[in-house]
C-alpha cells in the first residue's frame, strides 16, 4: 500500500463521524497493509476519487471511503450545497429534504437537513419513505431554493444516492424551478464541496429542522388524482407493484382519488425492502422484474399492469396480448419505454386543455414523438439524456425518456413522475375500453398514421468500466459503412457537440433506410447502452409489420455486438 493512499485513508478515518464506517475502513486498511491483495484492491476502489454529480446526482455503493455513499460524503456534500445556495440565493435559503427506504437513506437525510440548518438554511424534512416526485413537487409548491432527495432510484440494492433540485432564487426561469441541476451548477457545487471542511468539523443542528406540513403531501395526492375527473369512476382492473419501494401508499391514494378502486397489489413486493429480495435488479426494465406483476394481472384478469420503480419516479406498463394461452408470459407483454412515450405523447397532444405547446424527449428516445407533435401542430424538442435536460424545455406539455421516465404534469412536477404517469395510463386505458378499443389497437393506429417506429435496447453490463471505453473506441476507429444492408448516411460523434446540443459521450449512426443507432455509456449504472430504431411504412389497409421490424432490429443488434466487441 502506497504511503499516499495510506495517508488518505488515515485522514478519512480520523474525520469520519460514523463509528461503523470508521471501523469498516480501519479493518480494510489493516488487511491491505498486511498484504491482503483483495483488501488493497477494495481500498483503491474506495479512494478512486471523490463522488461527482452524474446524470442523476451522486450515486455509489453504500460503504466507507471517499468514493462511496456514507454519512461523511453526505455531510460534506450538504455543506458544499449550503454554501453554494447562500452565494446564489442569498441569506436563509429554503431547502426541502426527502428520502426513500434504501440502506442509509434515513441517516443521510437527517445529516443533510442538520447541515443545512446549521449553515443558516431553512431546512424542511418531508416524511421518510416518500417517492422522489414529492421532492420535485415540494420545491415548486413551497418556492424552495433547493431540494435534496436521498435515493438511488432503480440501482442495485447496495447503492444509494443524493439528487439535487434547484428552485426559487437559485433557479432561472419558471421552467427551471424544481429541475435537477445541470452544468455549470454541478461543477460550482462540486467546488464548494471540495472546499468544505472534514466531515466531523461540519456543523450540524437538527433542532432547527422543521417537518413539512401534512397538507403538502395531501396536496400532491389531490393534484395527481385530479389529472382525471374524480367524479368519473371507472371499473377497469389494475394490477400494481411498487417493487419493494416507497410508492405504494401514495399511488393507491392517487389512483383512488382519480376514480380507480379496483387495484390489486403484488403482495410480495408491497412493503419497502432495501434488499429487493424478489428481483435480481429493482428495475422494471430488467428481464424478470415484472414477472410477479404479470402473474397477478393474469390471475385478476386485469385491464393493465403498472410497475413503479423503487422511488416511484419511473413507471412501466404491461398489457394483455389476447393470446389466451394461459401462460402469463405469452398472454401479457411489457410496453417499451418508447411505446408508452408515444401513447402518452398522443394523449397529451390531443388534449386541448393541457398547458404548454411543446413535446420533448431525449435524443436516445424514439422519433415518433416528433411526428405526433407535428401532426397536432405542436413544437418538438430533443434534448440530452436525462430529465435534468428534458424537464427544462420551455413550454413543456409532455416529456419522456425511453428508460420509462415520463413527465405528464410539468406545471406541478418538473421531473419524471411514476405516480402521475400511472393515473394518465389508467385514464387512457379506461377511455379506450369505453370506446371498445385496446392499447394495442391504439399503437396500431399510430403506426398506420405515422409509420411503424420500432425500437429495441442492446445493453452490455460490465464489471470493468474500461470495457465501455474500449467498446466506444472500437466503434470510433472502425465505424460501419452499412447496417443491416443499408448504407450509413450519418455518423456523428456526440462528444463533439453541435449547434443545439452540448457535448455528450456517445455515437449516433443513421442509415439510408432511416435506421438509427445511438451508443453511449449509462449515466447511472456500469453499462454500455445501444439504442436501436427502425422505421417501416405501413401499407394502406395492410397489417402493421411488427415481425419484420423485430427481425431487422435483431439483425442490427447482432452486427453491433460484433462491432463493439462485448
Amino acid at each position: 500500500m502506497s504511503d499516499q493512499l495510506l495517508e488518505r485513508v488515515r485522514q478519512w478515518v480520523e474525520h469520519d463521524p460514523d463509528p461503523a464506517t470508521r471501523n469498516e475502513l480501519t479493518e480494510l486498511s489493516n488487511a491491505a497493509a498486511s498484504g491482503d491483495e483483495p483488501a488493497l484492491a477494495e481500498l483503491d476502489s474506495r479512494f478512486s476519487g471523490p463522488l461527482v454529480f452524474g446524470t442523476a446526482g451522486l450515486r455509489a455503493a453504500v460503504g466507507a471511503g471517499e468514493s462511496r455513499m456514507n454519512r461523511a460524503v453526505v455531510i460534506r456534500a450538504s455543506a458544499g450545497l449550503a454554501s453554494f445556495l447562500t452565494e446564489r440565493a442569498g441569506p436563509a435559503p429554503l431547502v426541502v429534504v426527502g428520502c426513500d427506504a434504501r440502506h442509509g437513506s434515513e441517516d443521510f437525510a437527517a445529516d443533510a437537513a442538520a447541515v443545512f440548518s446549521a449553515a443558516g438554511c431553512r431546512a424542511v424534512r418531508l416524511p421518510s419513505r416518500l417517492p422522489t416526485p414529492l421532492v420535485a413537487y415540494a420545491v415548486r409548491q413551497l418556492g424552495a431554493d433547493a431540494g435534496v432527495m436521498v435515493t438511488a432510484s432503480h440501482n442495485p440494492p447496495a447503492d444509494n444516492g443524493y439528487k439535487v433540485y434547484l428552485g426559487g432564487r437559485a433557479a432561472g426561469s419558471d421552467d427551471e424551478r424544481g429541475v435537477q441541476i445541470v452544468p455549470p451548477d454541478d461543477a460550482l457545487i462540486a467546488e464548494h464541496m471540495a472546499a468544505a471542511p472534514p466531515a466531523d468539523r461540519v456543523p450540524r443542528d437538527s433542532s432547527r429542522v422543521s417537518a413539512a406540513d401534512a397538507d403538502l403531501v395531501a396536496s400532491y395526492i389531490e393534484r395527481a388524482g385530479c389529472l382525471r375527473d374524480p367524479e368519473a369512476r371507472s371499473e377497469i382492473s389494475i394490477a400494481l407493484t411498487p417493487m419493494h419501494g416507497v410508492g405504494l401508499d401514495t399511488a393507491l391514494a392517487v389512483l383512488r382519488g382519480a376514480g380507480f378502486e379496483r387495484v390489486s397489489v403484488v403482495a410480495e413486493q408491497a412493503e419497502p425492502d432495501p434488499d429487493f429480495p424478489t428481483v435480481a435488479f429493482p428495475n422494471p426494465e430488467e428481464p424478470g422484474a415484472m414477472d410477479l406483476l404479470v402473474a397477478l394481472a393474469a390471475d385478476q384478469d386485469a385491464d393493465v399492469a403498472i410497475a413503479l420503480d423503487p422511488d416511484a419516479d419511473r413507471c412501466a406498463v404491461a398489457i394483455p396480448t389476447g393470446a389466451g394461452t394461459g401462460d402469463p408470459a405469452r398472454d401479457w407483454r411489457r410496453l417499451s419505454g418508447d411505446e408508452l412515450g408515444a401513447l402518452l405523447g398522443e394523449n397529451a397532444a390531443a388534449d386541448p386543455d393541457r398547458a404548454g405547446d411543446t413535446l420533448a424527449c431525449s435524443i436516445v428516445s424514439g422519433r415518433l414523438l416528433g411526428r405526433i407533435a407535428e401532426h397536432h401542430g405542436l413544437s418538438f424538442r430533443q434534448t440530452l439524456t436525462g430529465f435534468k435536460w428534458i424537464a427544462r424545455t420551455p413550454g413543456l406539455r409532455f416529456g419522456y425518456e425511453e428508460a420509462i421516465g415520463y413527465c405528464t404534469d410539468p406545471s406541478a412536477v418538473r421531473d419524471k413522475d411514476g405516480i402521475s404517469t400511472a393515473v394518465r395510463v389508467a385514464s387512457y386505458v379506461a377511455a379506450l375500453k369505453d370506446r371498445g378499443a385496446t392499447v394495442q389497437q391504439e399503437l396500431d393506429r399510430l403506426a398506420t398514421l405515422h409509420g411503424l417506429y420500432a425500437t429495441a435496447p442492446l445493453t452490455f453490463r460490465v464489471a470493468d468500466l474500461s470495457l465501455i471505453t474500449r467498446g466506444l473506441d472500437r466503434l470510433r476507429e472502425n465505424p460501419p459503412r452499412e447496417i443491416a444492408g443499408s448504407s450509413v448516411v450519418e455518423y456523428t460523434d456526440l462528444s463533439k457537440g453541435g449547434p443545439e446540443m452540448l457535448p455528450t459521450e456517445g455515437i449516433l449512426i443513421r442509415t439510408e433506410a432511416d435506421d438509427r443507432v445511438i451508443v453511449r455509456p449509462s449515466g447511472t449504472e456500469p453499462k454500455l447502452k445501444c439504442y436501436l430504431e427502425v422505421v417501416l411504412p405501413v401499407p394502406e389497409g395492410g397489417a402493421v409489420p411488427r415481425e419484420e421490424a423485430a427481425a431487422r432490429l435483431e439483425r442490427i443488434s447482432e452486427q453491433l455486438r460484433e462491432v463493439v466487441g462485448l
